[in-house]
């Protein structure tokens, strides 16, 4: 289990040096240096950092390609540059990455059209959200009509998985993102509530052979992670105008799948699952850690403050991965602590952010030139490369802002 994942040799917690410079009683470590570093310091380093990483992340998946689309997917293509482009203009203001923004976006949009996809992440309501949030901010009205109205013209296939990645989540959480970049009600619960609908009704037909609330299928497994399973389902419901009883069934589940976790405190990467080996964003404790400070913000109760804070010491033990990306990696893992921090306000969370972010900063580009850490199948792209590095360090400069790209609002 050890192999996925470098020791955290990392002190808990490291008092800042209000100036920086020589650290008494340092070995020298430049590591050890950065978590001594004021934070407001350390996020600087990091902004110029992920600005050098985006030009690299755009010439080699948009300049190299002859700015020609294959992949359009938030997860792995070139919607994923595009939205790391937008998160550059929002921490910077540079009107040129939200201009080559839009440029992507309509390739994207072109490469998309006969897609049968419709989530955020991997499917066709991505390109159409991100396009009309982008002509938004660029003042471009007719534009962001036209992608607004792409956006309603999507129909959902009957036969389609309620997961985030390529199931019916994934599209509320489109229509989500596009309630809070433009404003309530752009997409209606007309539209939303029969597909929540649909997940409650298919959840609970399943839960009840399992004796929990709502469960689900994909491809013949129970998951429980964020990216195919409960922990994503069901924060993307948190998010929906739920009544009363389903409110109890979401509240129910992640309660059932508190009690079931392993000792060690991390989450099985499916109902059937007795290897405790994953620690990452899609399977195990970082995406249902990820849920349950969303449930602790939305409900108040106690209960799922508590078992947050349980999954983050998962995350903090186990989470420094031998990979770099956000969907498996690092930098999605550090995600985690910004969420507590957020929720909790503790300074804790946010040094511990810090850290993961201080050791990428530090040690990322090595370690893969070395092969001893994975940087990605395709190492550019925003789920699996160092455009989730990148994103990253952009969203360390307002911690309290930070947001798991494309899985919180």
């Amino acid at each position: 289990m050890a192999d996925r994942f470098f020791p955290n040799e990392m002190p808990d917690f490291v008092p800042e040096n209000p100036v920086e410079g020589s650290i008494p009683g340092s070995s020298g470590d430049p590591l050890s240096k950065l978590l001594h570093i004021p934070y407001k310091a350390v996020a600087e380093r990091l902004k110029l950092a992920a600005l050098d990483l985006k030009e690299i992340v755009v010439k080699e998946t948009w300049g190299l390609s002859g700015r020609r689309v294959s992949d359009y997917t938030v997860y792995t293509g070139a919607l994923g540059t595009a939205y790391l482009l937008f998160k550059a203009y929002q921490i910077s203001n540079n009107k040129d990455d939200l201009k080559l923004c839009s440029e992507i976006v309509k390739a994207c949009d072109a490469a998309s059209r006969n897609s049968e996809r419709v989530t955020f992440i991997c499917g066709r309501a991505g390109v159409c959200a991100l396009g009309a949030v982008v002509a938004k901010h660029s003042g471009d009205e007719r534009l962001f009509e036209q992608y607004l109205t792409k956006f309603k013209e999507i129909e959902l296939p009957e036969e389609l998985p309620n997961e985030l990645l390529y199931g019916r989540a994934g599209f509320l959480w489109a229509c989500s993102f596009l309630n809070k970049m433009i404003g309530k009600d752009t997409v209606s619960s007309r539209r939303t509530r029969p597909v929540v609908d649909e997940i409650i009704k298919s959840g609970r037909r399943l839960g009840k052979k399992e004796r929990c609330p709502l469960m689900y299928e994909w491809h013949g497994k129970k998951y429980w992670g964020a990216a195919h399973g409960l922990a994503g389902i069901m924060h993307v419901l948190m998010d929906m105008e739920l009544k009363p009883d389903e409110v109890e069934d979401v509240k129910g589940t992640l309660r059932y799948m508190i009690r079931n976790r392993f000792p060690s405190g991390n989450y099985p990467s499916s109902q059937e699952s007795e290897s405790d080996r994953l620690v990452h964003w899609c399977h195990g404790a970082p995406g249902v850690a990820l849920a349950l400070v969303k449930a602790a913000e939305v409900f108040g109760d106690e209960e799922f403050v508590k078992a947050a804070i349980d999954a983050g010491k998962v995350v903090w033990e186990r989470g420094l991965l031998k990979r770099v990306g956000i969907c498996h990696g690092i930098s999605g893992n550090s995600y985690v602590f910004l969420a507590l921090y957020r929720l909790t306000g503790r300074v804790e969370f946010l040094y511990e952010s810090k850290a993961f972010a201080c050791f990428l900063l530090d040690k990322s580009q090595r370690l893969i030139s070395e092969g001893i850490m994975h940087g990605g199948d395709r190492p550019y792209s925003l789920f699996e490369g160092i455009g989730g590095m990148a994103y990253l360090f952009l969203d360390m400069t307002e911690p309290s802002e930070a947001r798991f790209p494309a899985y919180e609002l």
